[in-house]
């Protein structure tokens, strides 16, 4: 699947359309149970510094935050913070929104813990870049801090491979999902056709490098975290073949 401009997939997709695309899936409903999850996992008392890193719309920054975590929203998309800003506003969280790159931190040992969830790992043109992404992760948490990384499972996802998919959203919207996995580059082609009832049609490409549990633990070690656990989603159930996501709980060594 070729490009359809020269701006990088992730600097086009993440909008409104992506917000559109998503709103089905993303009740309030999920969003509480995923934030227990985060809680849980994390283990962290109330008053804990939390970078929420790529944090879209702030669907996790808002309520952690209202839980009494001091959090910080970081994100490269003007329009998601914009969402995230509006909503933090309405119940007065006081989120610490930063528009920035993942892969050039503007903190310095500053967070208890750094969460990046819903696959928002694998997005960047090269492994470099990701192994980047991780060296900054690792610099901005304090010693001991703890990293939470939230994937998709690249072995579930290909023993349950569908190259295409199609679903009717509200208000008539028709989209049509399709994906092809190069299994040498281990990188997921997405296309996303949007249809609406009258006809208009708007195409969205991504590129996700897809990890093993195997690739990231040695990613982490080589950034200077050490991985404490893996599950196979944000509720602590055991990894296995069919997990939809992998989770990994990772720790930067005291010096």
């Amino acid at each position: 699947m070729s490009d359809l401009s020269d701006q990088p997939w992730y600097a086009e997709f993440f909008g409104e359309d992506y917000l559109r695309l998503y709103h089905p899936y993303l009740t309030p409903q999920r969003t509480e149970a995923e934030v227990i999850g985060l809680i849980r996992r994390l283990a962290l008392p109330a008053g804990s510094r939390i970078l929420d890193l790529c944090c879209g719309q702030g669907r996790h920054s808002i309520p952690l935050s209202v839980l009494g975590y001091r959090v910080t929203g970081l994100d490269l998309n003007p329009v998601l913070l914009a969402h995230a800003r509006s909503l933090d506003r309405d119940v007065e969280a006081g989120v610490r929104w930063v528009q920035g790159d993942m892969r050039h931190l503007p903190f310095e040992s500053e967070f208890d813990a750094i969460i990046n969830v819903f696959t928002a790992f694998g997005y960047l043109e090269s492994e470099a870049e990701d192994r980047q992404v991780l060296r900054e992760v690792s610099r901005t948490l304090v010693p001991g801090g703890a990293f939470l990384l939230d994937v998709v499972n690249r072995e579930a996802l290909v023993r349950h491979f569908l190259p295409a998919e199609v679903e009717r959203h509200e208000h008539g919207l028709l989209v049509l999902q399709e994906q092809e996995l190069d299994l040498r580059t281990s990188r997921l082609g997405v296309r996303i056709t949007m249809i609406e009832p009258d006809g208009r049609r708007k195409e969205y490409r991504q590129s996700i490098r897809v990890y093993t549990l195997t690739e990231l633990a040695e990613m982490l070690a080589a950034a200077g975290l050490r991985l404490d656990q893996y599950y196979g989603d944000l509720e602590g159930s055991p990894l296995n073949l069919n997990s939809r996501r992998l989770l990994l709980l990772a720790r930067k060594a005291y010096a």
